[in-house]
């Protein structure tokens, strides 16, 4: 086969393979999986989305929901290799990557194996095998001899080569539910959202077609403005307690909105607190007071008005002379 043939057939294959990622799942849409991730070497599980598999592996259950997790294709959610992977397949289609070290969690880096000062550390952190932060960096102790401690900073999977097992289960279409695992995907956590289009006012500026293009920027006069009503579609979240403290929120908030309304196509996000009422509560406080203060019921209450003996004319005599001197 001559050289241009070859370059003919290879172009021929690009071609095949690009229409077969075109007829299949695209950059950008919306995927549940069922996944496993392990260490290449011994299969020691690291993540999964099955309950069987997390209880098997000893990982602790009741502190995560496992269940499959939806994903946007190509937005980083996944390792690079896993994106090519599904780029192009089909609901139910499943198999195994290969995820090399450095594309995983890099490289293992003696380096980033240090000695500090155990007065860094906490006392009750100061034994091998605690995870530790120091000066903003995340680590773990090696050994601590002497008021000196080896502390390794390194990923706990750096240098390790993983393998990625998964299925695709469906395609998500549901925009609420693709915003939804947007925010769990930032939040660890899935709010309660909706989408409406509301009609709102606006001021737009006021072109005028016959303005003369040539007058003297001088006599340019102010730029006139109308209210008009347009529709925006929002994203409502209801927002809980624990999403209103979560620290990536409260300094990330813009930037994770501005994601959603990216990949959804929405023109703006609104957030709902809902903060409960007292109820009783100021009620039974009222009682608690008026106990407090000797349990007066209105008989009693009556009678002490009664003993008090004032008289509101020499009263009044007695503020206007105060207010003469």
């Amino acid at each position: 086969m001559s050289d241009d043939q070859q370059a003919d057939a290879a172009e021929s294959q690009a071609d095949a393979d690009a229409e077969e990622v075109a007829d299949g799942i695209q950059d950008g849409d919306f995927v549940r999986l069922a996944y496993t991730l392990r260490t290449a070497d011994d299969g020691t599980v690291v993540d999964t989305t099955d309950l069987e598999t997390a209880e098997e592996a000893e990982i602790d259950t009741d502190e995560y929901e496992f269940e499959p997790r939806v994903i946007v294709v190509g937005a980083g959610h996944v390792f690079e290799s896993v994106d090519d992977a599904l780029l192009g397949s089909e609901v139910g289609d499943s198999g195994t990557v290969e995820i090399a070290a450095d594309e995983a969690f890099g490289e293992y880096d003696d380096d980033q194996v240090r000695t500090v000062s155990a007065n860094k550390i906490d006392e009750d952190q100061r034994y091998p095998g605690a995870q530790v932060q120091i000066d903003g960096d995340q680590g773990r102790i090696v050994t601590i001899v002497s008021g000196r401690a080896r502390v390794d900073f390194n990923h706990p999977l750096a240098g390790e080569d993983l393998e990625y097992e998964y299925e695709v289960l469906e395609l998500v279409d549901d925009r609420e539910e693709q915003a939804a695992s947007m925010l769990e995907m930032y939040l660890q956590q899935a709010p309660e959202v909706w989408i409406q289009t509301d009609t709102v006012e606006e001021e737009q500026l006021v072109e005028d077609d016959e303005a003369d293009e040539d007058a003297d920027e001088d006599d340019e006069e102010e730029p006139e403005f109308e209210t008009v009503e347009v529709e925006k579609e929002t994203l409502y979240i209801e927002a809980t307690p624990q999403m209103t403290m979560n620290q990536q929120w409260m300094f990330s908030k813009q930037q994770i909105a501005q994601d959603v309304m990216d990949r959804l196509e929405l023109d703006r996000v609104i957030v709902q607190e809902t903060i409960e009422g007292m109820g009783g509560m100021m009620g039974g406080m009222g009682g608690m007071m008026g106990g407090g203060a000797g349990g007066l019921d209105a008989a009693d209450l009556e009678e002490a008005v009664e003993d008090v003996d004032v008289d509101a004319d020499e009263l009044a005599d007695e503020l206007d002379a105060d207010l003469e001197e």
